[in-house]
């Protein structure tokens, strides 16, 4: 799940200033968690506390009203704001932003996604974003994850499976699992994306840009300034991004304690407990 904190850190500054270029500092001293990093602690805290639907509605609700500017989308916003507790069709990409820490719950033994991790990212999603779309976006985002833990963690290597430890192949196989279980079209390159992308707060129009942006990476901070050089919806796409990238080939030191020193503690409290909670492998 740091993943995902990092890439919305990262990309706090250039949400409403959007930058097509890889070539920018990547902390700067006026970046700043968002809606992601909070929701992102919320669905954590919610597995912790049991992972039923009350449970996410309750986290959600506790940590939404506890950063009230963290700069929701109005319709999420009412909800946390009110006692209302049933979902409300969203397919924004709000789902997929805050699902990351569903995928960290099991041993990635298979490349299939476990039933109690697609439980989770379901249910993270439909406490409020409960239109097929916003689903989907979840769910593709944590396959992703998964698949990722699974090859580039070395289960896929311990079982013999061909070709596993090949960057290229693993991402040849994550990209047609999503494009197949999915619909998402991946067949577009970062440079033919690009120039005519535009802010975007759906699923449709964020998770597929999202996981092109993984898959032409070559690191996790390469990751995460192809996600922020597409513009559009940065903090989210590059939380979405950075969540498969954490996966896929952790996260240099340097930048887990860079991204620490943005987060307040209650933020690292939940982080920490996580940590203890699921061990990162």
């Amino acid at each position: 799940m740091l993943g995902a904190i990092v890439g919305d850190i990262v990309g706090s500054v250039y949400e409403w200033n959007n930058i097509k270029t890889k070539d920018f500092p990547l902390f700067r001293d006026d970046c700043f968690f968002t809606d992601d990093t909070v929701m992102t602690c919320a669905v954590a805290e919610a597995i912790m506390n049991g992972g039923q639907k009350d449970d996410f509605i309750d986290a959600m609700k506790k940590y939404g009203r506890m950063y009230p500017n963290a700069d929701y989308g109005a319709r999420f916003n009412r909800w946390l704001m009110t006692d209302n507790r049933e979902p409300y069709n969203s397919f924004g990409n709000g789902s997929a932003m805050r699902v990351s820490p569903c995928a960290w719950v099991m041993d990635a033994t298979t490349d299939e996604l476990p039933s109690e991790v697609k439980r989770l990212a379901q249910l993270s999603s439909e406490v409020t974003h409960n239109h097929p779309e916003g689903i989907k976006g979840a769910m593709a985002t944590a396959d992703a994850i998964f698949m990722c833990r699974y090859f580039f963690g070395g289960y896929a290597s311990d079982k013999g499976e061909p070709n596993s430890d090949n960057p290229e192949e693993i991402k040849r196989r994550v990209k047609e699992h999503i494009e197949k279980e999915y619909g998402y079209d991946l067949s577009k390159t970062l440079d033919e994306i690009r120039p005519t992308y535009r802010f975007n707060e759906t699923c449709q129009d964020t998770v597929p840009q999202a996981i092109v942006a993984f898959l032409e990476s070559t690191d996790f901070e390469d990751a995460i300034r192809n996600a922020i050089s597409l513009g559009g919806d940065s903090d989210t796409l590059a939380a979405i991004t950075g969540s498969i990238a954490e996966a896929a080939y952790g996260i240099p030191e340097w930048i887990q304690d860079k991204v620490y020193t943005y987060l307040d503690e209650p933020l690292k409290d939940v982080l920490r407990r996580w940590e203890k909670e699921v061990e990162i492998k």
